[in-house]
């Protein structure tokens, strides 16, 4: 697994996600948004990203799953960005890197949009709905939170 804050990503590693990032919510799901919001470079935010033949595998030029955390004031974070390629799905690294992210909130709430069907995924990492379904891009989402621990 990779760490890194968003002002120490070098160019390669930032290709490497935003290409899988297009690759599944731009082409496989056929959601034509701009993925490039501005928060990729944010020193506050750091990505967590396993590269092909993770886990524990060399450096790897192609990303195979990734997730975002993203600062969102005092106390508060937002997971978002969580993919991976078709090929490595089902072997569980959404919830290494789910792990590691929720690792390093620490105490701090956090939310994230959670695409409908995978509000139970995100249930079992102590996520709850908190409003009403809306449809962003075509595609039904519902926002979720997880409380602040003590």
């Amino acid at each position: 697994m990779r760490r890194a804050t968003g002002d120490t990503l070098d160019a390669s590693t930032l290709h490497a996600l935003l290409k899988l990032r297009a690759e599944v919510f731009i082409a496989e799901q056929q959601s034509p948004w701009l993925d490039i919001d501005g928060r990729d470079l944010d020193p506050s935010t750091i990505h967590f990203w396993l590269p092909d033949g993770a886990p524990g595998s060399g450096p790897g030029r192609d990303v195979v799953a990734t997730v975002r955390l993203t600062a969102e004031g005092p106390g508060l974070a937002r997971i978002g960005r969580v993919c991976a390629a078709p090929s490595a799905r089902g072997q569980g690294l959404i919830g290494l890197l789910m792990a590691a992210a929720l690792d390093e909130l620490g105490e701090r709430a956090c939310l994230l949009e959670a695409q409908s069907h995978l509000e139970p995924m995100y249930a079992k990492y102590g996520f709850a709905r908190e409003g009403d379904e809306f449809v962003e891009d075509g595609i039904p989402h519902v926002p979720m939170r997880r409380p602040a621990r003590d």
